[in-house]
């Protein structure tokens, strides 16, 4: 297991772990258990897994922990499944957001089972163990919450579902996925606002609402707009109005929080849609026009594309182009 931890004093402790596992049990089960017990363990054991789940066990996972919030981002190639006794008590809320695949929990034909299919969500608060399957090819992420702060929000059914592109749920998503690349460099008062930032994320999923001029949310709202901007580059109508309705916030607070990290929605909009021309320009084959390039990256016409690319390149298109071709051409 190929780790890359990040640890800070205090209660608040960050740790995180990347592994990719596709070799025959024992080794690769083994593998990623050790890695877990190193790396999360502690607070966070791991079920018993059934023997066909150990015996061929293809799993990329990552993981992290702040505080007492465990992330865990796992692609399972094969199918995996708890198996055996259940005793004790949990008390944690789990949020489950489902990719590709499938995540049942209970046992089957359990009256408590349910079913997490891809492109939903679930908040749940745990009482007991309960134990799980994922259908092959599933993608998912599991964070493990503090029931104490969560288990109050979620009504007398203990649980809130919907579509895992809601606002609430990209924000979170785009948080937890920063401190996947920030962990190793957090000190303690970064550990602290990592974790006050995934609690208030996970209440606003729970309330199915965001207080979007929250100071602090002001990183995980710019970081989603962004992610959203990378998923609708040559989409005529992205816009800061679109972002911001699509994240259910104010167009004031989503300029807000971009200007807290430094740079203009628009201008962030333009940026990566230059690098994605650029891109295109050295492309080894079936390359576009300038001005095919300027309809698709939406720009005004070839001119307005030229002089913006100039501008942030020292170049125009065709001088790039031209500069990127193997010598002799």
């Amino acid at each position: 297991m190929n780790n890359a931890g990040a640890e800070a004093d205090g209660s608040g402790r960050a740790t995180s772990g990347e592994s990719a596992h596709a070799d025959p049990a024992p080794r690769g089960f083994d593998t990623f258990r050790s890695g877990w017990e190193k790396e999360i363990g502690d607070g966070f054991p791991l079920p018993t897994f059934s023997p066909a789940t150990m015996r061929d066990f293809r799993v990329k996972s990552r993981a992290t922990k702040v505080g007492e919030v465990a992330i865990t981002d796992l692609h399972g190639a094969s199918a995996i499944r708890t198996e055996g006794p259940l005793n004790g008590v949990e008390d944690q809320v789990r949020l489950y957001v489902v990719k590709r695949g499938s995540w049942t929990l209970g046992a089957p034909l359990a009256r408590s089972e349910q079913t997490v299919p891809a492109g939903q969500f679930l908040i749940r608060h745990i009482g007991r163990p309960l134990h799980f399957e994922t259908a092959p090819d599933t993608t998912a992420k599991v964070v493990v919450l503090p029931a104490a702060l969560l288990k109050p929000l979620l009504g007398e059914r203990q649980s809130v579902s919907g579509p895992a592109d809601s606002a609430e749920v990209r924000l979170l998503v785009a948080h937890s996925n920063m401190i996947y690349a920030t962990v190793a460099d957090l000190g303690p008062a970064g550990v602290q606002a990592a974790h006050r930032t995934l609690i208030e994320l996970a209440k606003a999923v729970a309330r199915r609402r965001v207080d979007d001029a929250e100071p602090q949310l002001a990183p995980a709202l710019a970081q989603a707009a962004k992610d959203l901007v990378d998923s609708h580059l040559a989409d005529p109508e992205l816009s800061g109005t679109m972002l911001a309705r699509e994240l259910n916030v104010s167009v004031r607070n989503l300029q807000r929080a971009f200007a807290a990290v430094g740079e203009s929605v628009t201008a962030y909009i333009r940026r990566r849609r230059l690098e994605e021309a650029r891109l295109a320009l050295t492309a080894p084959s079936g390359r576009l026009s300038v001005s095919e390039l300027a309809a698709h990256w939406q720009f005004a016409d070839s001119s307005h594309f030229i002089r913006a690319f100039k501008k942030h390149y020292g170049r125009t298109p065709t001088e790039y182009a031209r500069s990127t071709m193997p010598t002799g051409n």
